[in-house]
């Protein structure tokens, strides 16, 4: 495997790996400014209705700091409704407005329409123990971060994100009897604490299995970190991987088979979804990751696990979810021929009006990134977006910064929404040459509208 390929295959993992159009290094633009229109021409008349509707539909966001006033936040809360989960995206992995936004809606869900769970595209493992930490204040934040934020989940070892989770453990000091949480949606990664766990309830509840389990994950879990666990599980042949992915695949099979003992079901539904957790991220690493049409397969496998595990969450704990992800991922309408089908069509499927997809944009600004060419993260930036791209548009509004109700919008600016355009789509990765088209008024049912972003702080290792 070229090093290119071993360093992209990984982004994609996380999310899509590059921008809308190639860009330059840092501090080049990335598109010439967008050349002047005369207002007498069709175009500018056309183009002036469309900015004037969603101008007219549009609701001020003050801020995205995540402290002080929510108030400019309730238009938001009238848009989402009753919605059981809501997905946020995010149009870079790594500027901190995103995430700061993604904190300051979360405080709000929970403040004013009763949601108590923040689901992360991130392993399920991860999100276990960090839920400990939210809850319980078990184990230190730093120290959880630094081993579980590796590999491609390593972009989100930033302050934003270490703020949002302080708040949450912060807000449970105050709240004991009534808890937010965190979970983790993703396969691309199972801790050995889980596997732990589940032989553990095993050697408990049902001894007559333990050495069939324990043979079945022999030499399964984890004995290095994350990051170069998950780097070295995909350099192994593909029927190794495959032999893998039916061991985990037999443990979950014997486990929900059981019938739990007095007074164990919740601990026996808990342990099925442990194994289940292990066994997806074995199957979503044994397809053939040099096969294009596999690697498809494989993406609208992963968006499927992050919906299902998002739907035995809200089904187990009862909790209305805030879920974060890029936007690719929460959308109705894949971006990318990788993702064949998205996490929000497979929660849109299953919940109905149940879920709403909020999408970001955003005209210009600043990201943090790994390098495709050498992993390694570093501060990108871009500037004016392009003449005819979604954001170009979206920009010439009064407002910087504003959410708009996509469904709702005046005739004229639905009609221009549902038009498939350049947009920008930022991952994990950069560069990348894809160009990325959207119809955002198809992907999402809200947008909210950011003029410039800035790049988070990264706190782990380049």
């Amino acid at each position: 495997m070229t090093r290119r390929k071993a360093v992209l295959i990984p982004s994609v993992l996380l999310s899509v790996g590059a921008l809308a159009l190639a860009t330059p290094a840092i501090g080049s633009p990335a598109h010439p400014s967008s050349t002047t229109v005369s207002k007498t021409s069709p175009l500018w008349q056309h183009h002036e209705s469309v900015v004037d509707a969603i101008d007219r539909s549009a609701h001020t966001l003050r801020t995205t700091q995540p402290t002080g006033s929510l108030r400019d936040l309730d238009a938001l809360g009238r848009m989402i409704k009753d919605a059981e989960v809501v997905g946020l995206g995010e149009a870079t992995h790594g500027s901190r407005d995103f995430f700061r936004m993604k904190h300051r809606v979360f405080r709000y869900l929970v403040e004013k329409k009763g949601f108590r769970s923040f689901s992360l595209e991130l392993p399920w493992s991860s999100g276990v123990r960090l839920n400990e930490y939210v809850v319980h204040g078990k184990g230190d934040l730093g120290e959880i971060a630094r081993e579980e934020f590796q590999g491609s989940y390593r972009i989100w070892n930033n302050q934003d994100y270490r703020d949002l989770i302080v708040w949450m453990r912060d807000y449970n000091r105050q709240h004991p009897s009534d808890p937010v949480q965190f979970m983790g949606n993703d396969m691309g990664y199972a801790g050995p604490e889980l596997y732990g766990r589940v032989i553990d309830y095993v050697s408990r509840t049902y001894p007559q299995l333990l050495g069939q389990v324990t043979e079945l994950y022999r030499g399964l879990a984890p004995t290095t970190d994350a990051g170069t666990y998950s780097e070295e599980y995909l350099k192994l042949p593909l029927d190794e991987r495959q032999e893998r992915a039916e061991r985990t695949r037999r443990v979950y099979d014997l486990l929900r088979t059981q019938h739990p003992g007095t007074g164990d079901r919740q601990d026996h539904v808990w342990m099925v979804q442990h194994a289940l957790a292990i066994h997806q991220m074995a199957k979503g690493m044994s397809f053939d990751i040099n096969d294009e049409a596999q690697i498809a397969q494989m993406m609208k496998y992963r968006d499927q696990v992050m919906a299902e595990n998002v739907q035995w969450w809200r089904h187990h704990t009862g909790d209305r979810t805030l879920l974060s992800a890029h936007n690719t991922h929460v959308s109705y309408d894949s971006f990318d021929e990788r993702y064949p089908k998205t996490q929000g069509a497979f929660l849109h499927d299953a919940l109905g009006s149940g879920y709403v997809s909020i999408g970001f944009s955003f005209y210009e600004g600043a990201f943090k990134a790994f390098g495709t060419d050498d992993n390694v993260i570093r501060t990108y930036r871009v500037a004016g977006a392009k003449q005819g791209s979604n954001e170009e548009t979206l920009d010439k509004t009064r407002r910087e910064d504003y959410i708009l109700d996509m469904r709702t919008a005046p005739k004229a600016a639905r009609a221009w929404l549902d038009t498939e355009r350049a947009t920008w789509n930022i991952g994990a990765g950069w560069p990348d040459p894809t160009q990325y088209t959207a119809a955002l008024g198809r992907a999402h049912d809200i947008l909210i509208h950011l003029h410039d972003i800035k790049a988070t702080t990264y706190l782990g290792a380049p």
